[in-house]
C-alpha cells in the first residue's frame, strides 16, 4: 500500500515536523464540501537538508499549495526555529521511512532535477492531451476511467497547455535499415542492443540515472496519479524485463539492482481495490482492479520470460539469481500467477511494447 504517510488535515494543521533528509514526494487534494469528489491530485518532489525549513502557503481559491516571496518564506521560517507552531506541526511517522528508502534508493537531486516539470507540480490535470493520443490497451483504458471517475470533479477546469515532466523517450521497438528481418526480429526479442543505445544516448551510460526514473515515474504515477508517468514506468519495465544478454553477461550489476527496485515497487505499491478504504484512502491513493493482478496484464507476460532467462541459464551470478528467486516468490504470492506453465503465449496485439516479429518477403 503506497499511502505510506496522509494525513486528513483541518484550520489548525501548518505542516510536518522532524522530515528526514534527502527525497520527498508531496501530494495532496482537496474534497468536495460533502467529501464525495476531489480534485485531482497535485504532487511534487523536494529534497530536504538537515534543520530546514521549507514554506508552502495554501491558495484557497486554487486549492494548491504555493510559494512565497523570499522575505515572507524567512519569517516562517525564523517562527519554526522559535517553535510558534510547533503545537500545530504534525511529526514524520519514521515508522514508514524505511519502506520509502527502498522506493526511492536512486532518486538523487540529479535525477528529479533532469526529469520534473517546470514548477515541479505533477498532476494528471495537465495531461489531457497527452492521453488521447496515449496508446490504450484494455488495462490501460480501464486505468484512465478509474483515474478520471475517481479523482475529477465535475467543474474542476481541465483546460491547461503547461509541459509535464521531463521523461527520456524509450524506443519501444528497435529499427535498423541495414540487417536481416531474422536479425531484426532477434533484437527486438532481445533488447540488450536498445538498452545500450539509450543508456549511451540518454543517461551518459549511467545505470543510476535510468533506476532512478524509473523510481520517479513508478512514484508519481501511483501516488501522483499520473497517466504518463505509468506509460514512462511502462516503457522503462517492458525495455530491461524484454533483456537476455545484459542481465546474464554485459550487465548483470545493473540487473540485481534493477531486480531489486521492481521487487520493492511491487511489494509497496500493488493493492486490490477494497469498497471499504477511508475518506482519505479515496482521495489520495490508487487501488488497483483485479485486471492489474491477471495473467493478462503486460507484466505477467514480460516477468515470466524474464525469470526463466535467469533462472534457466545454465551459468549465473549468484546475487543475480538470488534476486530473482525472490520477485518470484512475491509475483506468485503477491499476484497469484504461476510461472511455471509454459502452455500460455499471452501477448496483448495492442501493446505498442510486444515483441516484434519482422515477416521475411516471400515467407
Amino acid at each position: 500500500m503506497l499511502l505510506l504517510q496522509v494525513f486528513s488535515v483541518g484550520p489548525k494543521f501548518k505542516g510536518i515536523k522532524m522530515v528526514p533528509p534527502g527525497p520527498h514526494f508531496v501530494y495532496y487534494c482537496s474534497p468536495s464540501r460533502h467529501g464525495n469528489e476531489f480534485a485531482p491530485t497535485v504532487g511534487f518532489f523536494l529534497t530536504t537538508h538537515t534543520s530546514e525549513v521549507i514554506v508552502r502557503k495554501w491558495h484557497a481559491q486554487e486549492e494548491r499549495l504555493v510559494t512565497l516571496s523570499e522575505e515572507e518564506e524567512i519569517r516562517y521560517s525564523e517562527a519554526v526555529k522559535r517553535f510558534e507552531f510547533d503545537d500545530q506541526l504534525g511529526p514524520y511517522n519514521l515508522d514508514s521511512f524505511g519502506d520509502w528508502k527502498q522506493l526511492s534508493s536512486y532518486l538523487s537531486p540529479s535525477v528529479i532535477e533532469r526529469i520534473e516539470p517546470i514548477g515541479g507540480e505533477i498532476t494528471i490535470a495537465y495531461e489531457t492531451s497527452w492521453m488521447d493520443r496515449a496508446p490504450q490497451t484494455d488495462m490501460e483504458k480501464r486505468l484512465m476511467e478509474q483515474l478520471r471517475e475517481d479523482k475529477f470533479a465535475q467543474n474542476v477546469s481541465m483546460q491547461s497547455e503547461r509541459r509535464g515532466c521531463y521523461y527520456t523517450t524509450i524506443p519501444a521497438s528497435v529499427k535498423h535499415k541495414d540487417i536481416s528481418a531474422d536479425e531484426l526480429t532477434l533484437m527486438n526479442l532481445d533488447r540488450t542492443s536498445l538498452l545500450e543505445s539509450v543508456l549511451a544516448k540518454s543517461y551518459q551510460g549511467q545505470e543510476d540515472l535510468l533506476l532512478g526514473e524509473l523510481q520517479f515515474s513508478f512514484i508519481t504515477f501511483m501516488m501522483g496519479q499520473s497517466l504518463e508517468a505509468f506509460m514512462q514506468w511502462k516503457a522503462l519495465i517492458s525495455l530491461l524485463l524484454s533483456c537476455s544478454e545484459a542481465p546474464l553477461h554485459t550487465r548483470t550489476n545493473m540487473f540485481v539492482k534493477f531486480i531489486r527496485v521492481i521487487y520493492y515497487q511491487f511489494k509497496h505499491g500493488f493493492l486490490r481495490t477494497h469498497e471499504s478504504r477511508s475518506i482519505e484512502d479515496k482521495g489520495n491513493s490508487l487501488f488497483l482492479d483485479e485486471a492489474w493482478f491477471s495473467r493478462d496484464i503486460f507484466l505477467y507476460r514480460l516477468s515470466k520470460d524474464f525469470l526463466s532467462v535467469i533462472l534457466e541459464a545454465p551459468v549465473v551470478d549468484g546475487d543475480l539469481l538470488s534476486r530473482a528467486r525472490e520477485l518470484k516468490t512475491l509475483l506468485e504470492t503477491t499476484f497469484g500467477w504461476d510461472l511455471e506453465n509454459n502452455a500460455a503465449n499471452l501477448i496483448d496485439e495492442d501493446d505498442e511494447f510486444a515483441p516484434v516479429v519482422v515477416e521475411m518477403d516471400g515467407s
